[in-house]
């Protein structure tokens, strides 16, 4: 992926660097192309804001950076998108430091904008039942084509909730993936990281009662595409997209607020309910494929809970 070098907003030289950068991201650290396109836009907004200057990457001090965090804040951005911004421009004076194109690194003393972490969106475990449940009527009602439209949503909503996987992860699974071992899945997620990830007797019968219809209805995977989940768009499978639309349609159905469901949503549950059940921190961490246990704990909000509960009901004096 690179940046056009003709893009007269942040200049022929500062766009090569940006190229370079993304190169750079995509050889050594296996960055997916979701993340190179969200590093692309931060460096192009924040290579605009210093063209507009008339300067260039390599010519950036503390200053400059500080400049562009008051301009963020100026224009209202939310903390977090402003972090986010933050982050891409930290690692991007880091290259051009590692590779020698300035004398130092000016993104180094900069401060972060302070940001209060919220606690992630759950459903509780009756409104994953209600959701499952109707995904599962729905196949069952359905007929024709619709069927199968149907069973795909089914299987797809089941292997979130069984396995956590990220929105990405899910809908470019591969008919050889599911294949190698119907009981774990081998999944590649950030940073070239592999991991295993347990598939549930639910989510195996989601996805023979979809394949079954595949065959029957002459589109198998694997036969006509390496995708589990087939789509007609650039990347040849079901993009986040329409799975996230398909989703909220199905929470209507349901009688929940769509507001409340996406599939991040869903990731968000499979985390919470596993340690709600007494789950290990580090076994969620494993299998949600984050690099750091600090990323994890945002649910121990959950183990807080918990362990409330196991002081109020076994405890002799207790009231808390």
């Amino acid at each position: 992926m690179s940046i056009s070098t003709s893009d007269e907003s942040i200049g022929a030289g500062n766009g090569r660097l940006i190229g370079n950068f993304l190169e750079m991201m995509s050889a050594e650290r296996g960055a997916r192309p979701n993340t190179l396109e969200a590093y692309r836009r931060d460096l192009a907004d924040y290579g605009a804001v210093l063209q507009a200057r008339s300067i260039g990457f390599c010519k950036a001090t503390s200053d400059d950076i500080r400049g562009y965090l008051r301009g963020l804040n100026d224009l209202g951005m939310a903390s977090a998108t402003a972090a986010r911004r933050l982050s891409a421009v930290r690692q991007f004076h880091r290259f051009l430091y590692a590779e020698g194109l300035t004398d130092g690194n000016p993104a180094t003393v900069i401060e972060g904008p302070v940001q209060a972490r919220p606690l992630p969106k759950v459903l509780s475990h009756d409104e994953v039942d209600r959701l499952l449940g109707t995904a599962r009527a729905e196949m069952d009602k359905a007929q024709g084509r619709g069927k199968l439209k149907a069973a795909r949503m089914h299987c797809l909503v089941e292997l979130l909730y069984a396995s956590g996987l990220r929105v990405s992860e899910l809908v470019s699974l591969t008919v050889q993936t599911i294949r190698a071992d119907d009981r774990l899945l081998t999944i590649t997620g950030k940073g070239g990281r592999e991991r295993l990830v347990p598939l549930s007797d639910a989510a195996r019968a989601a996805i023979g009662d979809y394949l079954k219809l595949c065959r029957k209805h002459d589109c198998m995977p694997g036969e006509i595409s390496p995708w589990l989940f087939p789509g007609h768009g650039r990347s040849g499978h079901l993009s986040r997209q329409q799975f996230g639309l398909g989703l909220k349609d199905l929470a209507i159905t349901a009688g929940l607020d769509p507001a409340k469901v996406s599939p991040h949503v869903l990731r968000h549950a499979f985390a919470s309910h596993l340690l709600a059940g007494g789950a290990d921190l580090r076994a969620v961490q494993q299998m949600l494929g984050h690099a750091d246990i600090s990323t994890t704990q945002i649910y121990t909000h959950v183990l807080d809970e918990r362990l409330k509960a196991v002081v109020r009901n076994h405890h002799p004096l207790s009231s808390v």
